[in-house]
């Protein structure tokens, strides 16, 4: 069986934008908020997308949440739809709000229903990847339920460090890194405070990067040095002290870590834009974490970084972004 690896190379860069005319997209509803642990970063992500279509002459408006847009989209109010919620159960990024969607016959951004809900269910997500020969760190699922005694035998099997974490939040919610035994307990308790599974992964240390994915095409690369012990929430969304390396390898490293994060992608069905996540240890091998559907806009966020290096500025990225809810082009997946 040949590796979903064997061709390392990637496009340098993106084709020219689809549509000219921002009359082609029609009334757009820029759906935001919703009720998510992630809902104040959608928000922010969503203010700043909402800004920057207006500003390139899209008729844009926001709207707050899945019911009040499929009220909306009912009455006949929107066009299409640029999703920019985060998370499951009310965040958009689980495939519900996409299938809703599809038997409106309504075009949005953004991944298909099994991408999303793929994406958004990091155990579901490993096993796809192991069953494709794409390397992700150990781990161990465990239902919700486990309790202590679960996480302390899986890390147990595992073997410390580890990471534990709900199997479907995003933004690093719920998340520790045990080097302890004596820390478990506590990790295993923040973790159950999430809805669905929990999983127990093998901690791999080194740097973490993250691929940007748009049109079917790996942006550069982009090195993450938070300033404290990894990547949490507080250096995503507040700390002005995060270092940012773009691209985050050189050469070769960076062809393979584009092609890893593309396929990783694309065997979840996943298409129009997104963001990869992975690990890469002292060795230089690469790990998957995890597929974001829907990443974030905000004015930390990793996608606009990446894009800027290719002299793509936030409007350009936000036009290209809601150019992913047209039909495929020829040689891109359907959503």
């Amino acid at each position: 069986m040949t590796s979903a690896l064997s061709n390392p190379g990637r496009a340098a860069a993106l084709p020219a934008p689809r549509a000219t005319d921002p009359g082609a997209f029609g009334r757009v509803a820029v759906v935001m908020g919703g009720q998510s642990s992630e809902r104040e970063v959608s928000l922010d992500s969503g203010r700043n997308v909402l800004a920057a279509l207006r500003a390139r002459g899209i008729d844009a408006h926001a709207v707050d949440g899945i019911p009040a847009l499929l009220d909306a989209l009912r009455a006949g109010h929107y066009a299409r739809v640029f999703n920019i919620l985060h998370g499951q159960h009310g965040g958009g990024e689980d495939g519900v709000l996409q299938g809703a969607l599809e038997s409106l016959h309504v075009p949005y951004t953004g991944s298909g229903v099994l991408g999303s809900a793929l994406s958004m269910d990091k155990i579901r997500s490993k096993q796809v990847w192991i069953a494709e020969r794409l390397p992700t760190p150990r781990f161990v699922p465990l239902r919700r339920g486990a309790g202590r005694a679960g996480v302390a035998a899986a890390a147990d099997e595992l073997g410390l460090p580890v990471i534990v974490k709900p199997a479907s939040e995003g933004s690093s919610v719920g998340i520790s890194r045990v080097f302890r035994a004596e820390d478990l307990a506590a990790a295993a308790e923040l973790a159950a405070r999430y809805p669905g599974d929990l999983l127990v992964e093998e901690l791999i240390e080194g740097d973490e990067l993250t691929v940007a994915v748009l049109g079917g095409v790996a942006l550069p690369s982009i090195r993450i040095v938070p300033k404290g012990a990894f990547y949490d929430y507080h250096a995503k969304y507040v700390a002005e002290d995060t270092q940012y390396l773009c691209p985050g390898l050189e050469g070769e490293a960076e062809a393979a870590i584009g092609a890893l994060a593309l396929a990783a992608f694309q065997a979840l069905g996943c298409s129009g834009w997104g963001r990869v996540d992975v690990m890469r240890d002292r060795q230089g091998r690469n790990f998957l974490l995890e597929v974001n559907t829907a990443p974030g806009m905000t004015s930390h966020s990793l996608v606009p970084k990446a894009a800027a290096t290719l002299g793509i500025g936030f409007e350009e990225l936000c036009w290209r972004v809601l150019e992913t809810s047209f039909a495929p082009a020829a040689g891109e997946g359907a959503p």
